[in-house]
């Protein structure tokens, strides 16, 4: 199993990632084609007008989730991607978890690197997945598909 995880990488400061506060129980969507790509795209959208994102904010996340739901079924043979709302004082957020059960990323290092596909893509998914958010958590292995889970705060 390789793991990556980064909390803090985007470029403003938010609440900590110590998640205490109140939850919903996740709404899953399944990603096996095409429209599945285009209903996760309006279900992440209006789950950040409900949190109280900005216009900004709101592009970053519905952008993380269309890269991440779109590896899923492109290299990972499709999957679900979980919405999940989170909430404390003074903050909203969202946690998005995307899981697929395909072959999982053999490199890990290289797949966050901008520019690496094993694709027709440009490369930026994972790397530009992790700079959009707050908080980013990769879990991949050689035949037991990967899950990401990122997370992004809207400070009130």
């Amino acid at each position: 199993m390789t793991h990556a995880s980064d909390v803090g990488t985007a470029s403003r400061s938010g609440p900590p990632a110590i998640d205490d506060g109140f939850r919903t129980a996740p709404a899953v969507h399944e990603v096996r084609n095409e429209e599945d790509l285009l209903v996760v795209r309006h279900a992440v959208r209006a789950a950040t007008l409900r949190a109280g994102f900005s216009i900004v904010d709101q592009t970053r996340v519905v952008t993380a989730a269309s890269e991440l739901a779109r590896n899923a079924y492109v290299h990972g043979g499709g999957g679900t991607l979980a919405i999940e709302h989170l909430a404390r004082t003074g903050a909203a957020g969202l946690r998005l978890t995307v899981a697929d059960e395909g072959p999982g990323i053999p490199d890990l290092s290289a797949a966050l690197t901008d520019g690496f596909t094993t694709g027709a893509g440009l490369g930026h998914g994972l790397g530009g997945a992790r700079r959009l958010m707050d908080e980013f958590d990769i879990d991949t292995a050689a035949g037991d598909g990967t899950t990401v889970t990122v997370t992004r705060w809207a400070v009130r």
